[in-house]
Parts: structure tokens; sequence; C-alpha cells
């Protein structure tokens, strides 16, 4: 069942980085919300997922956000063994919004 205001991924025109972060950040969200232990940084993290989840449900995400989120979530949570699963599958779906390859043109 659909939310007002959402869209079908298949047949859709959005992005599919766009659905991938969603994927993965909800993913993580999940499984931090499962997570029974306390850790000091573990509101930051929540406080960053919301945000990436915000810019994924927004369209397209400013990338320099995108980064600095990754890197305080990783922060926060980069200790936490259990959740390192799902914070690479978050890594490599802000990866996918990585600039392009830069063209070396005159050499």
């Amino acid at each position: 069942m659909q939310s007002l205001g959402q869209r079908s991924v298949t047949g859709s025109d959005e992005d599919p980085r766009v659905a991938e972060l969603r994927t993965a950040v909800s993913r993580l969200r999940r499984e931090l919300a499962a997570l029974p232990s306390e850790f000091p940084d573990r509101g930051i993290a929540e406080d960053e997922l919301a945000t990436l989840a915000a810019m994924a449900g927004g369209g397209m995400p400013e990338i320099p956000r995108l980064r600095r989120s990754l890197l305080l979530i990783a922060g926060a949570i980069g200790s936490v063994s259990a959740l390192a699963r799902g914070l690479s599958g978050v890594r490599y779906a802000v990866d996918l919004f990585g600039e392009p390859p830069r063209d070396r043109q005159g050499d």
C-alpha cells in the first residue's frame, strides 16, 4: 500500500540512484532501531539518517550534503559491527551520486 504522493519505482521517472538511497537508508534505520544497545552517538546517526531519508524523498539530493551525512553516520556508528552491512549499503548508495570521472583532455 502506498502513501499519498508516493510513486512506484517501477515504470516511474525516478532516478534509480534516489531509489537505491531510499532503500539503503530505510534498511539502516530499521537495523539501528532494532539494535537494543545504546551508544553515545546514536542520536546523531538517527538524525542524519532522517536527513538522508528526507533528501531521498525530495527528489535529487545535494551531493555535498549526502557526503557530509554519510561521514557523520559513519563516525557515529562505525564501531557498531552489527550495523556494518547497513552502513556499507548507505555508502554504496551515496557513492552512486559521485562526480563523473574527469575527462583528461589535452593529455
